[in-house]
């Protein structure tokens, strides 16, 4: 049986099993919502599938995302991650991952999670949206806006309304799955 994907799903099969298997799947572990944050900093100018196909790289290059070791790199640390042909070398980028970590540790601090933090936007529940099709979808919305603002106000960087929209959808604070794609009421059960 053919399923119904979303429109944005290509027949690569990594984007496949992303979107059949993460995407919009709620996160609420420390270690994938830095994950996910990192790895939507590095997408920002480009595309979400050139970042999905070196993710294997970041996670060996960035210690499998643990934020306690990454927040602790140095210029010697970030100048090699600058070689890693197998990641995106930006070296704003490298740093942003740097001070954001130090930043999600802070958080972590003021609020006893992360998690509890960025899921507070939301009430803990996932926003569930009823979106016919691709052209629906926003790439930002005011709550995306909101949360860029105060994210920004704590210290994290690359993390404008655009990429904090990408993340709410990547780690299902919000279900922007087409009501068309088999995902759709799947995620919604979550």
């Amino acid at each position: 049986m053919i399923k119904t994907r979303c429109g944005w799903v290509s027949d690569d099969p990594i984007y496949i099993a992303y979107h059949d298997d993460e995407w919009g799947v709620p996160v609420r572990d420390e270690q994938r919502l830095f994950e996910f944050l990192t790895l939507e900093t590095f997408q920002a100018g480009l595309s979400w599938i050139t970042v999905l196909r070196k993710r294997e790289n970041f996670r060996k290059a960035f210690d499998n995302f643990d934020y306690k070791k990454v927040s602790t790199y140095d210029e010697i640390k970030v100048s090699s991650l600058m070689e890693d042909a197998g990641i995106i070398r930006n070296g704003a980028k490298i740093r942003a991952a740097v001070s954001n970590a130090q930043a999600f540790i802070q958080v972590q601090k003021e609020f006893g999670s992360f998690s509890k933090y960025i899921w507070g936007f939301v009430d803990g529940k996932p926003i569930q949206n009823s979106l016919a099709s691709l052209k629906d979808i926003p790439a930002k919305t005011e709550l995306a806006e909101q949360i860029s603002k105060d994210l920004k106000k704590r210290g994290f960087k690359f993390v404008g309304p655009t990429v904090v929209y990408a993340h709410m959808q990547a780690t299902g604070m919000v279900n922007d799955h087409t009501t068309d794609c088999f995902r759709h009421k799947e995620v919604q059960a979550l």
